[in-house]
């Protein structure tokens, strides 16, 4: 257990969905600083296409909660210039693939802007978007691109499992004085957890959480493999002890607590809905393999999705979706 879940777990805590903690999160940021605002499209009046942003219009105005045109271009660069000049805009952009119509704006602008002006201009711009399958939604609707957005320097991204990580990441980056992308999978927000209630609860970007503690296996997971994994580990705890990390922040990734770990279980699982190929799946291996290739006793093994587009046929998703099934036969192969 880190050190950041046993704070968690001192705190008085409320139950609520994942939904409801990342809106809390963006309230009690609004009520905190004047320079923090919202914009995006439909999340004023409408509340939101998946509901997350709700009353907040209703609280805080149109002047704080600002509906955008579509144009995902359009307002990722707005957000990187008010940025650059002093407010803390909040982007919710609808889905992660719409990212590529303005990867001009976040690659070559919000991601090197600082850099290129020796440090003296700040970005503190946080982009919220969803990702990934289950909704029939089709694929320009369902991907998981985060690893994309990590690869930059320049940007960080996190994806929390969990209502308690939720908010305190989505805190965590809008306090943050560089540009965050906060990416949210969409089949969770019903999920429901204890919630830390304390104003100036955060999740440090960079920390993962051991979700279970275990001796036989590690499973690295994120999003919505964070609780099937759990469920997972519960279910073979009769014949293995399955240790589970919410890695919480992808960049920068908390290699020394993955490490840690498989330094105890000798055997790594990681879990992840992007793509295998070139993804998360391999940064966390490759980290793994330079600093604990002496403690494996069974090779690595990856869940994820093939390298394929998401279809829009419910059974064609469900073949393509990984899930608690095949974190259980990767565990099963290696144990």
């Amino acid at each position: 257990m880190t050190a950041q879940t046993e704070r968690e777990l001192e705190t008085e805590t409320e139950t609520m969905t994942v939904r409801e903690a990342v809106r809390q999160a963006l309230r009690e940021e609004l009520e905190r600083d004047e320079d923090v605002y919202l914009m995006g499209e439909d999340i004023g009046l409408f509340g939101g296409v998946l509901e997350v942003t709700g009353d907040l219009y209703e609280e805080f105005g149109e002047e704080r909660v600002r509906d955008t045109p579509i144009s995902e271009a359009g307002f990722m660069g707005a957000a990187t210039g008010a940025a650059a000049t002093g407010t803390r805009p909040v982007v919710e952009l609808m889905f992660s693939d719409f990212a590529g119509v303005s990867m001009e704006q976040i690659m070559n602008q919000m991601a090197k802007m600082r850099y290129m002006f020796g440090g003296k201009a700040e970005m503190p711009v946080t982009v919220r978007t969803t990702e990934g399958g289950g909704m029939g939604a089709a694929s320009q609707h369902s991907g998981t691109i985060h690893t994309w957005i990590a690869h930059f320097p320049g940007l960080k991204a996190v994806a929390p499992g969990t209502a308690a990580s939720a908010k305190g990441l989505t805190k965590a980056a809008i306090r943050s004085d560089d540009p965050v992308f906060v990416f949210e999978n969409k089949m969770i927000y019903e999920q429901q957890g204890a919630v830390p209630v304390d104003e100036d609860f955060t999740v440090p970007i960079g920390e993962a959480a051991i979700e279970r503690e275990g001796e036989d296996a590690t499973v690295v997971a994120t999003q919505r493999l964070v609780g099937e994994s759990v469920q997972t580990a519960e279910s073979l705890a009769d014949d293995v002890d399955v240790e589970v990390i919410d890695a919480r922040s992808l960049y920068p990734l908390d290699t020394e607590t993955i490490v840690e770990s498989v330094r105890k279980t000798g055997r790594l699982i990681v879990a992840d809905e992007s793509p295998l190929s070139y993804g998360t799946h391999a940064e966390i291996i490759a980290r793994v393999q330079e600093e604990a290739f002496f403690s494996l006793d069974a090779p690595i093994q990856r869940v994820g999705t093939p390298d394929t587009h998401m279809p829009f046929s419910p059974p064609l998703e469900q073949e393509v979706l990984p899930d608690g099934d095949d974190v259980r036969e990767a565990v099963e192969r290696v144990t």
